[in-house]
């Protein structure tokens, strides 16, 4: 069973107010690189570059970031086969790095992210910019922004829809 609990334009005032907190906690935009976890992560900081745009009159860099070569889930085998290499068209050395991604869980995903990250670079800093976060961490990971919290249970799913993706933008609970 699925239910719809936040529609389009919930997702669009999310986004705008995290785009908002983003400038106010690092002081403007200098320095500012968005990293997306692919697939809906990487929209996600491309509406928020968007944002950025029109608030700010800037080009802020986003770059896509695969995580799947770092998941702990992995054999050790498959792992240690696999080539670490560049994904980033820019340099995020000294960079003020804000990490999006759709949904934080475990912190699992987040984990992978930053081993990735810290390939591509060291950052002066590294944010996390989540819509929804929905509890039940594994791992001492926590969002510095936040578009929705969502309690939920931990045999329930929280699936985000992007138009970019699924052809409509919308955040349901599936139990």
């Amino acid at each position: 069973m699925s239910k719809q609990i936040v529609d389009a334009i919930g997702i669009k005032r999310a986004l705008m107010r995290m785009t908002y907190e983003i400038v106010e906690r690092n002081k403007g935009t200098k320095n500012l690189v968005l990293i997306g976890i692919k697939t809906r992560g990487l929209y996600l900081a491309q509406r928020i570059a968007g944002n950025l745009k029109r608030l700010e009159d800037v080009d802020i860099p986003v770059g896509a970031l695969d995580i799947s070569k770092y998941r702990d889930d992995l054999p050790e085998d498959e792992k240690k086969s696999m080539i670490h290499n560049q994904q980033l068209d820019f340099d995020i050395t000294d960079k003020n790095v804000i990490l999006v991604d759709d949904v934080l869980f475990t912190g699992r995903t987040i984990r992978a992210a930053l081993d990735a990250l810290m390939d591509q670079g060291r950052p002066a800093k590294i944010n996390l910019a989540i819509l929804v976060d929905r509890g039940h961490r594994e791992l001492p990971i926590r969002p510095d922004f936040i578009g929705k919290n969502i309690p939920t249970a931990v045999d329930e799913q929280v699936k985000v829809s992007l138009t970019e993706v699924d052809d409509q933008d919308a955040i349901s609970l599936i139990k």
